[in-house]
């Protein structure tokens, strides 16, 4: 039996480290327990005991804690997997070392709000929209709509210069209502092998569908030989029929992730890292595999893990939102890589911005459009931080 103190104002958890492989053995699951039904608040040290280091896997019991308290290095599984059910609040500390750690190689790179000046940098006077991207957008099949409208306005709010959308007739006149922005065509192929020859970027897959007029086009679409992304319904048939191509970015969920290596959610879910590498390996170019602490990987040995976003982003049509903001970002002449790593940040850092203010329920994915156009500005939102810290109290 275990007996505790009679007053307890804190828990402080060190029961297990960074080395654990597997579930905790019974006498350790029971302290944890006992650990996490008690009112005390719990700091954990390092790591969660009973969160995997280097999965965010959570094979057995685990500390539920008010705070993880981590040091030297950022450990994977503190970013992905089940880690934001179980740390609390994060917080770091380098012990002095960065110098060190700065020469250190590391193989997996963790992506936040702080990069993206890094990557979007301040357009030049007088560019113009030909230089910001040629986007083509290919979907949205009956009574679907809403995915391809989504994906579009994402990208025109992540900065693509023109944005042409391939779709069924009857969506014309509603999309071009909701954003005239958007060039929108009935999905031909005529139409589509003009595209193709226009186009810099190709997105396809939201609301496609998996009947022949989403077929016939994703087959004309494989031939592209610029870069594209592959979402949604694209990914349903693409596991149908695998390839691999070096010039695509896939944005599979977990389920769909399931469905492309063939095995279970469960698997891809224990080890979120590696079943995108093999993603990369089957499939070639980019894979991004969304969730909570979204992982992008590419050959040789890219491998990021995506600190931006929040629960709020549970709701239909984000993964929408993502492929417009990926592809715009392709469009703008950023690498495969650095466009997914840009792109996942900035659509979660969008996110977290309305959370901040509204919380987490009852977030849309069309929300994000107010908050997107400032966020793929960093400049504007730096200066804007540094003048408010400046002013006078």
């Amino acid at each position: 039996n275990i007996v505790w103190p009679e007053s307890v104002d804190l828990i402080v958890d060190a029961l297990l480290g960074t080395g654990l492989q597997q579930a905790p053995r019974e006498s350790i699951s029971q302290l944890i327990d006992h650990a996490n039904t008690h009112p005390a608040p719990i700091v954990a040290v390092d790591i969660p005991s009973g969160l995997l280091a280097e999965t965010g896997a959570t094979p057995g019991a685990v500390i539920n804690a008010d705070h993880t308290i981590t040091f030297i290095a950022l450990k994977p599984g503190l970013l992905t997997g089940k880690a934001r059910d179980v740390t609390g609040q994060l917080h770091f500390d380098s012990l002095g070392l960065d110098s060190w750690l700065a020469g250190q190689e590391t193989k997996i790179q963790r992506f936040s709000a702080e990069q993206l000046s890094q990557w979007l940098i301040p357009r030049r006077p007088t560019s113009h929209k030909g230089d910001h991207g040629r986007l083509v957008i290919i979907g949205g099949d009956h009574g679907t709509a809403g995915a391809i409208r989504m994906t579009g306005e994402a990208a025109l709010r992540a900065g693509a210069g023109l944005v042409r959308v391939l779709t069924r007739s009857e969506n014309i006149a509603p999309l071009l209502t909701a954003r005239p922005e958007l060039m929108v065509h009935e999905l031909t192929m005529d139409s589509l092998t003009e595209s193709l020859e226009w186009a810099d970027v190709v997105v396809i897959g939201p609301g496609l569908g998996q009947q022949e007029w989403g077929k016939k086009a994703l087959q004309k679409v494989e031939n592209f030989r610029k870069p594209m992304l592959w979402d949604a319904d694209a990914l349903n048939l693409l596991a149908i029929n695998p390839d691999k191509r070096h010039n695509r970015v896939i944005t599979p969920h977990p389920g769909e992730a399931a469905r492309l290596l063939g095995c279970s959610v469960a698997e891809i879910e224990s080890d979120r890292l590696h079943c995108t590498q093999r993603l990369v390996q089957r499939y070639g170019g980019v894979a991004v595999l969304k969730g909570a602490g979204t992982v992008v990987a590419a050959h040789p040995d890219a491998l990021g893990i995506i600190d931006a976003g929040n629960a709020g982003m549970a709701s239909g049509g984000m993964g929408d939102v993502l492929s417009g903001i990926i592809g715009a970002l392709l469009g703008q002449k950023m690498s495969p890589y650095d466009a997914a790593c840009a792109g996942c940040v900035a659509h979660g850092a969008a996110a977290d911005v309305l959370a901040a203010r509204f919380g987490t329920r009852g977030m849309l994915a069309t929300d994000l459009f107010s908050t997107l156009q400032r966020i793929v500005n960093p400049e504007v939102t730096d200066k804007n931080h540094d003048e408010s810290s400046n002013s006078a109290p």
